[in-house]
């Protein structure tokens, strides 16, 4: 009974007060970020929410589903858009030589430019040391949180544009998937790394039946997709949770972590399959109803002795180098290339979103120690600041009226 107890305390703090706040708020401040605030606050001042058994143990476990339901479906948003005609389209649709090689730049120029100056300027600040790999491992980790883009946020995001904006927002969304991909690789090369052969030892008939498990998957997904791209509903449900804990389990059990597993199990789904499945819906309900509470443990477990005042100043340098960097990595190649400045600079204002992806990977480098609790903090302050950033921000750049070159 009083686990129930805490997990109604744990709902009613971090799931039904941020979503009373974000309706106050007209939906302007977007909702992954309340119960962060809301959990950085309890850490800063220390209030004893632990009398209210915060967090709670089921809130823990249903915390944690969600994000991996999160993961899974990120996974699955590969396949959600198309490039159909649009009567607002004002730019050319890019080959998909030009998209991936836009949404390579729009990731690896953050990525080495914030590498290079996190391990220059911010490594050898008091407390971002890396706790556990090189100090290379270490600043890359970080680069890679300033490079991603909040796919399932952004496509809340693109989901609220005015019809004249939504063929941007639709190509954002693709450059968005190319970067998701790249993050969830990005993690598994950099864990490896960190360990370095130790990574291998030790390893054991477990290992290579969890390898085996996952390309077991890809290769009945490709068999479905040719030799049953039309099944009974019943049958694609049924498959979800086993692609779901298969995916989750063999990436756990090679070492890696288990939303990296998640987020490979959906993206290998067959395509006829996922286009049949509702995708946004189930994660707009876990976004909002379930992931909250991922999110307000998530700001609870920030050190509140890291946010001191050069902690915040480098949190917000952060938010100038993530910003700057992938804007003008956009400008610098844009996807269409008749896309004028102003539509890139739009554009790059969308993809600069950190949100819930962001949070994700910190989680995950700091979870591993590949992460300082100083970096940390000033992660969760960067995903925070960014996400509330992005609509202003692309409502500033689009305020004027026409396109000029």
């Amino acid at each position: 009974m009083d686990q129930l107890l805490h997990l109604f305390a744990d709902v009613f703090l971090f799931v039904l007060i941020p979503s009373v706040l974000w309706r106050l708020s007209y939906r302007t401040l977007p909702i992954v970020v309340i119960p962060i605030l809301l959990g950085i606050a309890i850490a800063v001042t220390k209030y004893p929410v632990g009398a209210w058994g915060i967090p709670s143990r089921y809130g823990e476990d249903i915390g944690w589903l969600a994000v991996l339901v999160l993961a899974f479906t990120a996974g699955l948003d590969m396949w959600q858009f198309s490039d159909g005609a649009d009567p607002n389209r004002n730019f050319t649709s890019p080959s998909m030589g030009r998209l991936l090689g836009s949404a390579l730049v729009a990731l690896g120029v953050p990525f080495c430019i914030g590498s290079l100056l996190i391990y220059f300027y911010f490594l050898p600040l008091h407390g971002w040391e890396t706790p556990h790999g090189s100090p290379v491992i270490g600043a890359m980790s970080i680069g890679l949180c300033l490079a991603v883009s909040a796919l399932p946020v952004l496509i809340g995001v693109v989901r609220e544009l005015a019809p004249a904006d939504r063929p941007m927002g639709q190509l954002a969304l693709r450059l968005a998937v190319v970067d998701d991909a790249a993050l969830w690789i990005g993690l598994a090369c950099l864990e490896f790394a960190a360990e370095g052969p130790a990574a291998f030892h030790g390893w054991h008939i477990t290992q290579f039946i969890a390898i085996a498990l996952l390309a077991a998957l890809a290769l009945l997904s490709s068999a479905a997709t040719y030799r049953l791209p039309h099944p009974p509903l019943w049958v694609i449900w049924g498959a979800v949770p086993l692609w779901l804990a298969g995916g989750a389990w063999a990436s756990m059990q090679i070492g890696l972590h288990e939303l990296i597993g998640a987020y490979f199990a959906g993206a290998v789904m067959p395509p006829g399959w996922v286009r049949r499945l509702p995708v946004e819906q189930v994660g707009t309900f876990a976004l909002i109803w379930l992931a909250p509470l991922f999110f307000g443990h998530s700001g609870m477990h920030i050190n509140g002795e890291a946010l001191t005042w050069p902690s915040v100043i480098a949190s917000f340098l952060l938010v100038v180098i993530s910003i700057t960097t992938k804007m003008g990595a956009v400008v610098l190649y844009p996807p269409s290339p008749d896309m004028s400045r102003r539509q890139a600079l739009g554009m790059g204002t969308l993809l600069q979103c950190k949100g819930l992806m962001e949070i994700v990977a910190a989680t995950i480098l700091h979870s591993k120690g590949m992460i300082s609790e100083f970096a940390y903090a000033s992660l969760m302050v960067l995903a925070v600041t960014s996400t509330t950033l992005t609509g202003p921000m692309f409502r500033l750049v689009r305020a004027k009226k026409g396109d000029a070159p």
